[in-house]
């Protein structure tokens, strides 16, 4: 397993907004469920980076894909969420190519 890195950590990030956009959340929504310590990307990356140390990007990744089903799972009549049949594609596609960056 490759270390945690300032590169990986660039990449999570900007992974994180990513999606952050695409499922019409934002940090806030996400500290909340990672329950970090602020919204702030650094605390909210403390805290995958935990993840990360404990069982790597699978962990992660897992971790990220409960949140999101949790999400689809409380999506209320206003929310601005739009419906996808595979709810995790999206995150599926990003983190692999995340893995392959990683490889390289």
């Amino acid at each position: 397993m490759k270390r945690w890195s300032p590169q990986m950590e660039e990449q999570i990030a900007n992974l994180l907004k990513d999606w952050l956009k695409q499922q019409g959340k934002t940090q806030a929504d996400l500290r909340q469920s990672l329950q970090a310590c602020s919204t702030r990307m650094p605390a909210i990356l403390e805290v995958l980076e935990r993840e990360y140390e404990l069982g790597g990007l699978p962990k992660m990744a897992q971790r990220l894909c409960e949140i999101e089903e949790s999400w689809t799972q409380n999506k209320t009549s206003n929310s601005s969420v739009i419906s996808n049949n595979d709810p995790f594609g999206q995150l599926d596609l990003l983190l692999e190519e995340l893995r392959e960056d990683s490889d390289n």
